[in-house]
């Protein structure tokens, strides 16, 4: 700017990001503004073992909800799903008996008696707002449904995926082993279904199943809804959902003494900002 003659005074500038363009007019600022900035991107992880067939894991989802609704922190908090599988070597397509007929064979008991046992079921339930119909409930091999979910986690679908699925499974009486159904399913959760046609008629995401359930092993997941905070606490089953909330307080507590927001002091002047006119 050779031949003008410069009157900058310098008084503060703070670089947040590397993508934005920051510049001053060449005269001394007639008005300063102090503000406070909040920098903190950073988020809790909590971590769920689960799978779609399993009636506590639906349970404890509500449970672990009710919970997060009540607790302060719940925007710095972010969750992410993990497959499980309860009996990878149910046949696909689909047994075309119903869970009751299910349990009944496998433990060598009668129908009525497989009835009398998922009444607690139904009733646990019920007490968390969820219908169970097991007279409907095809018993199938999940493996596919879990390739979904992990489609559907490239697209932060993940939890929308596990909600969807479950109440099929649990309410609808739906075939979580039948291609068509999930894709189906995969559209109404906003899913492209080309994309959903190619993945799920293909192995796609399949070793991401088989990873999931491999850390499970590692870490010691007996059995499913397995609950993981910050890498440091686990909650193993439905519990209720007042143990939900102090395992988030004591956990999100100890991470956030670990990652303090960064708090800055930043003094306004004439800037030009990306999209808008320099002002």
């Amino acid at each position: 700017m050779q031949g003008i003659k410069k009157t900058i005074k310098l008084i503060s500038i703070v670089l947040l990001t590397t993508n934005v363009a920051f510049c001053q007019n060449d005269t001394i600022y007639q008005k300063q503004v102090l503000k406070n900035v909040t920098m903190n991107t950073q988020k809790m992880k909590i971590e769920i073992w689960s799978d779609i067939m399993c009636p506590f894991c639906y349970i404890g989802k509500r449970h672990y909800e009710e919970a997060l609704a009540k607790f302060a922190n719940a925007s710095s908090v972010e969750l992410e799903w993990h497959s499980f599988q309860l009996d990878p070597d149910l046949p696909k397509p689909a047994s075309t008996l119903n869970a009751y007929q299910h349990l009944a064979n496998r433990k060598g008991i009668s129908y009525e008696e497989s009835v009398a046992l998922h009444e607690n079921v139904i009733e646990m339930a019920k007490q968390a707002g969820l219908t169970y119909n097991y007279d409907k409930a095809i018993v199938a091999n999940s493996f596919d449904a879990h390739r979904l979910i992990q489609l559907a986690k490239t697209k932060k679908l993940g939890d929308v995926a596990e909600e969807r699925l479950f109440k099929a499974y649990f309410m609808e009486g739906k075939d979580m082993s039948d291609i068509k159904t999930l894709i189906a399913l995969g559209k109404e959760i906003g899913i492209d279904e080309a994309e959903l046609i190619k993945v799920l008629n293909s192995n796609d995401y399949a070793t991401e199943v088989g990873s999931d359930i491999a850390e499970a092993q590692k870490i010691g997941v007996q059995g499913v809804p397995f609950f993981v905070f910050n890498r440091k606490y686990a909650v193993s089953g439905a519990q209720e959902s007042a143990t939900f909330l102090d395992v988030l307080t004591k956990s999100f507590d100890e991470w956030n003494a670990t990652y303090q927001e960064t708090k800055l002091e930043i003094i306004e002047g004439k800037v030009c900002t990306p999209n808008t006119d320099c002002k």
